[in-house]
């Protein structure tokens, strides 16, 4: 079963849940929660459809992409929709909730999570839901079915619990229900989109969707004994948990965005809904007391929200496995020390890194990581501006370092693209590569990535920097990543940005509505450098379809495979184990596995290079003795497959 809650109900989880159950005891009925929904003005209309215009005209980075491989037009539907409500009146405006579902649908038209358009006062900051989870598997013929994994704790219907199998969605075929649903939502590439359209079954965060159309569903299902049963069951409204980082503020944080908001809400609301065991891990960091009734195998984070970490036995022998939920984290060095410090805990034979239905976040947090799976030298990715006069008074305005703001790399070719007519800038990283590779490797044995389709943003970068950096194999339980190939910033961090510009296009919007758009794209590194994410995400190398058995029984198959594909790589390690000056010489000596050389390597100077025959070696560095810090790199058989860092004083 895909956690994000266990399937047992021990008193800790009981107690934990009962501020959940109270939080959805407030919840209200659709119908009720429409009746009083709907205040925007005419005038309020038409900022909202002006602002989108400003937005997707002069700042999206996709929009000769999406417009070329999607056939969409939606700077002219803005347009058109801008002349119509010129020609209406107060008292001719049609309802409210059809003008939001037209300026979503121009949103959605681009098949872009990043870019949308985030609904006001009161859908803002709230969810609808059903109290249950459907997820898709695939058997032994290749036919998909959809399964019931989790239920909300008060919630119970007769044979309704995971395991039962789903049939039809009022009265449509279930398949098809999940189609219509999928072509409702954006989504990069067709699993994507499928993906969307299987979760959006039961959990809406209405920040980014319509409410229902339906005031209820009809499912009909099949419980575990074979038999045929159906329920009704009415969709309600319930405040979503906070989000984590604010990203409408300069910051840092907010300026190195890449993260898909539907899926950032949804893993809220899921926790909320679902997963009782994170509240109460919560409230023991926060009380600074020991995280209560963890898993066998399971380490204790001060990250609950972020990581979870533990030991998995597969048919190829016990591996570590980590799951990352989110990297939407303020501070990407605190990220990167929690995982350093758990999968410092795991085995050593081998790490499955499982990055399923993470959303991004903070970049920084994404590359900051890569670096302690490998030897080799981390490369962030580059991104490009869409060249425009506005983005270029945006870059012209904060090109001093000192400001914290630094766009001033991209100013000259924004500026030659007036003469030469080129659709994009140069390309420079967000992520400062110091940064990128500031720690070194920590985890010496071989890994394996999991990725599928609700992977995206930061996760697309993290799942692209793994496989172009040979980290490891990803092995995808769908064809493809998200394909969310960008730098995201909201409506009020671009206004914030040219808050000292009379001149400036923005204005507030109203009643707390919002938008956000891809601003940057990335690009690829490594052997595909050059190529961009957005819509092409990352192939695995590997495919796994879900089975049953991985619903039911803890992603089963799919670590028995993670298993095999560790089995066959083997660990290269190497180690300082003693560091001393002798004679103005450093003498060091190194403790090796699989490695056949080692090079050394003083405050960033080659010092030696010694062959291994026996899995150690002393050597010695001449002139080195007062050396701050010394780098070994293990090779097997001309290949760099281990290196560490040993701080000397």
């Amino acid at each position: 079963m895909t956690d994000p809650a266990d399937d047992t109900t021990p008193a800790f989880i009981q107690q934990a849940a009962e501020p959940v159950r109270a939080h959805l005891a407030t919840s209200t009925p659709l119908r009720s929660f429409l009746e009083d929904a709907g205040t925007l003005t005419l005038e309020e209309r038409r900022v909202i459809v002006d602002q989108a215009l400003v937005l997707l005209d002069q700042n999206y980075v996709h929009l000769p992409l999406k417009t070329a491989m999607h056939a969409v037009n939606p700077v002219q539907r803005l347009r058109v929709l801008r002349r119509r409500l010129e020609r209406q009146t107060q008292a001719t405006m049609p309802a409210e909730w059809l003008f939001h579902a037209e300026v979503s649908e121009i949103f959605h038209s681009v098949r872009d999570l990043h870019t949308n358009y985030l609904l006001p006062a009161p859908f803002a900051g709230q969810i609808a839901f059903l109290p249950f989870l459907v997820e898709q598997y695939t058997d032994a013929q290749g036919t998909t079915h959809f399964m019931v994994t989790h239920v909300a704790q008060g919630f119970s219907a007769p044979g309704f619990t995971p395991g039962a199998e789903i049939t039809h969605w009022s009265g449509i075929p279930v398949s098809a229900a999940v189609d219509l649903n999928a072509a409702r939502f954006a989504g990069s590439n067709a699993p994507a989109r499928r993906s969307r359209g299987v979760q959006s079954l039961t959990v809406r965060p209405l920040r980014i969707h319509l409410p229902p159309f339906e005031e209820w569903v009809t499912v009909s299902y099949t419980d575990e004994s074979g038999t045929r049963r159906e329920l009704r069951e009415n969709w309600r409204i319930v405040e979503n948990l906070p989000p984590m980082v604010d990203a409408d503020t300069i910051s840092t944080a907010a300026l190195a965005q890449g993260l898909d908001l539907d899926a950032d809400e949804t893993g809220r609301a899921k926790v909320l809904l679902f997963a009782p065991r994170v509240v109460a891990q919560e409230r023991a960091v926060q009380a600074e007391e020991q995280a209560p009734g963890l898993r066998p195998g399971e380490i204790a984070t001060s990250m609950p929200k972020v990581f979870t970490a533990r030991h998995v036995e597969t048919s190829s022998g016990r591996f570590g496995h980590i799951r990352v939920f989110t990297f939407n984290v303020t501070d990407p060095i605190a990220f990167v020390r929690e995982f350093v410090r758990l999968i410092g805990q795991l085995p050593q034979n081998g790490l499955i890194v499982d990055v399923r239905d993470n959303g991004g976040g903070h970049i920084h947090a994404a590359e900051f990581a890569l670096q302690v799976l490998t030897p080799r030298r981390i490369a962030t990715e580059p991104v490009q501006f869409i060249n425009t006069p506005l983005n270029l008074r945006i870059c012209r305005q904060h090109q001093d370092a000192s400001s914290g703001i630094d766009l001033g790399a991209w100013v000259p070719s924004m500026e030659q693209a007036v003469e030469i007519g080129a659709a994009f800038s140069s390309a420079f990283p967000i992520t400062p590569e110091d940064g990128a590779n500031a720690i070194g490797q920590q985890y010496f044995g071989p890994v394996v990535l999991i990725t599928n389709a609700r992977c995206y943003s930061a996760t697309d970068i993290f799942a692209a920097g793994f496989q172009d950096h040979r980290i490891g194999p990803v092995l995808g339980t769908d064809e493809n990543t998200g394909a969310g190939g960008a730098n995201v910033w909201t409506h009020e961090l671009l206004s914030a940005l040219l808050a000292e510009d009379r001149a400036t296009p923005y204005v507030p919007l109203p009643k707390g509505a919002g938008m956000r758009v891809s601003v940057r794209r990335t690009l690829r590194v490594g052997a595909l450098s050059g190529t961009p994410v957005e819509d092409l995400g990352v192939v695995p190398d590997e495919l796994h379809r879900m089975t049953r058995r991985d619903l039911l029984e803890d992603n089963a198959d799919l670590f028995d495979q993670a298993g095999r594909l560790l089995q066959e790589r083997k660990p290269h390690a190497v180690s300082v184990t003693d560091a001393v000056s002798v004679d103005g010489s450093l003498r060091i000596k190194v403790k090796a596995t699989n490695v056949d050389r080692v090079d050394v390597y003083v405050d960033q100077r080659p010092g030696a290079s010694v062959d291994l025959s026996d899995g150690q070696a002393d050597v010695t560095v001449p002139g080195a003795a007062a050396a701050r810090a010394a780098r070994v790199d293990g090779f097997e058989a001309g290949q760099l497959v281990a290196s560490t860092t040993e701080q000397l004083h």
